[in-house]
């Protein structure tokens, strides 16, 4: 029998906990917006043409946040040529994705949506094709309340009062390559062009904060150094910097996945190194905060790769000219031209994506925004006519609901195991993981709710582990429950048919003795130990 040890004390605090870290990333791409999000013809369409089916399901799960248009499509897209009646609306090619945009889902759609799904919009201006005026002409039409040329514009469109967007993205991946008007190769002039942008926007809405953006990926050649030099161009006009990371498994291969936290573990720790170095060097008298507003883990095929590139390669290796032969004009009914999300290990995916929320609870006092890329199919999944929980939606909205209050540091001692290396591509290659922790956890102390939360995974396919969970810090506290949610079945997936194929359960099993609860793990599974004051 293998046995795991947590010990969970009130002193133990290490920051308070944004709602904000368990947004979503949503962009046009695939079926998310055209189908999921906007059918006209679907029955629960509303007046804009928004799946109401998909926003209430969303609201009800209390999805925080959502981070929109995108994405690599938003650095070649024009928000003016989206606004307005739709007979005046011009439609253009999406060069980062190959496909038609009509922008029947404009500017005013995105953010009429977010509200309609109770999320706070945070928004991505284009700075590849788009320019410093383009971004101040943007929050002026969005938040400036009337008695401009862009207020008012606004206000004759149908909307009176300011959106009230509080967070801006100052572009998305410009150090990417495979960006529209990247900056791959000038990150200081990005930095400049940051520092100038933040500054117009803010003299424009001096509530707002901005997101600088860093290298989208710590696989790329020129990470970090390109990080340090653009952000020591905008360090002080900016509160946030745009972290992405994907981190990949070969099918099948779970162990490798859940192994990912370390991935993250590690990005988060050298861009909190990074910018507490240029804060002192800088002598400026902000703390940089992070927003890791892209991530995602799951499990790809194995392609083409050579040893030892590390994402060393010519920017063609990104973005084949091939693709652009044909370019894909989607109709929100039909799904047949969509790309599909990858099925199977279903259990797994959403244990891995949830651990690296537990990554980021971890690191409550500096990560304090966090957009799921597949987030909001994590909450509702959908097709072209149906939505349903997929099994990640029980995780999530446990974070979402306990996961409130001051993050705490829990003391794990369980055993580990060991991932030899392994390469999906040139871009993602894994020189392997050692010391990986069976047992994942988090903590939260939600002391306004009298609340205080344990969240625990299990990322060990086989055996079961008998936890010790010390919490004896918690005088005059109560043991709650033991929620637990596992799968007999690794490649389950659910579907709106099967969609209560695997539920969350309590573990009337578990017992609390003194402030000890003494708990099976299954194999693979979703734990959350509740208290009560």
């Amino acid at each position: 029998m293998k046995k795991a040890r947590i010990t969970v004390h009130p002193s133990y605090k290490i920051g308070e906990i944004s709602p904000r870290i368990y947004g979503a990333f949503l962009e046009p791409i695939g079926s998310m917006v055209n189908g999921s999000m906007f059918n006209p013809k679907h029955p629960e369409a509303d007046e804009l043409g928004l799946r109401k089916d998909l926003t209430s399901e969303l609201r009800e799960a209390g999805l925080p946040c959502v981070r929109l248009p995108g994405g690599n499509f938003v650095s070649g897209w024009d928000w003016k040529d989206s606004i307005g009646p739709m007979s005046g609306r011009k439609t253009h090619l999406d060069r980062a994705w190959a496909q038609y945009i009509p922008n029947d889902v404009g500017h005013d759609e995105y953010l009429q949506w977010a509200e309609r799904a109770g999320a706070e919009a945070m928004y991505t201006v284009n700075l590849g094709t788009g320019t410093l005026k383009d971004a101040a002409d943007c929050i002026e039409y969005t938040n400036f309340p009337a008695g401009t040329y862009w207020s008012d514009l606004r206000r004759e469109y149908g909307r009176k009062r300011p959106y009230g967007v509080k967070v801006w993205y100052l572009g998305n991946e410009m150090d990417g390559p495979w960006q529209i008007g990247s900056y791959e190769r000038d990150p200081r002039g990005y930095g400049v062009l940051a520092h100038e942008t933040s500054k117009m926007m803010k003299w424009t809405d001096p509530s707002i904060e901005t997101a600088a953006c860093v290298s989208s990926s710590p696989f790329l050649n020129h990470y970090p150094d390109w990080d340090m030099q653009a952000l020591q161009e905008c360090y002080e006009l900016v509160d946030y910097i745009s972290m992405h990371h994907y981190h990949c498994a070969l099918p099948g291969d779970i162990p490798a996945l859940m192994a990912g936290y370390q991935s993250y573990e590690e990005y988060i720790r050298t861009e909190i190194a990074l910018c507490d170095y240029l804060k002192t060097k800088l002598h400026a008298p902000n703390t940089m905060m992070l927003s890791l507003d892209e991530y995602s883990s799951g499990m790809r095929p194995q392609g083409e790769w050579h040893l030892g590139m590390r994402g060393n390669q010519n920017a063609v290796n990104f973005c084949s000219f091939e693709r652009f032969d044909k370019y894909i004009r989607h109709d929100p009914d039909d799904w047949s031209t969509r790309r599909m999300p990858p099925w199977g290990y279903e259990m797994a995916r959403a244990l891995a994506n949830s651990s690296t929320r537990l990554t980021m609870l971890r690191h409550a006092d500096r990560v304090k925004i966090g957009c799921s890329t597949g987030g909001i199919g994590e909450l509702c999944a959908s097709d072209r006519e149906h939505t349903w929980k997929p099994m990640a939606h029980y995780p999530f909205t446990h974070l979402i609901r306990y996961g409130q209050g001051i993050s705490l540091m829990p003391v794990v001692d369980c055993e580990k195991y060991d991932v030899p290396g392994y390469a999906i591509d040139d871009m993602n290659q894994y020189t392997g993981f050692e010391n990986v922790d069976y047992i994942q956890s988090a903590a939260a102390l939600n002391e306004a709710a009298g609340e205080m939360t344990v969240f625990v995974i299990n990322a060990d396919t086989e055996a079961q582990h008998q936890l010790t969970l010390d919490a004896r810090g918690f005088e005059g506290w109560r043991f709650v429950e033991h929620i637990h949610m596992f799968s007999a079945d690794p490649d389950a997936i659910t579907s709106y048919d099967a969609h209560s194929a695997v539920l969350p359960t309590v573990n009337t099993a578990a017992v609390c003795e003194k402030g000890t609860v003494t708990a099976m793990l299954e194999p693979l599974s979703w734990n959350v130990f509740r208290f009560e004051k």
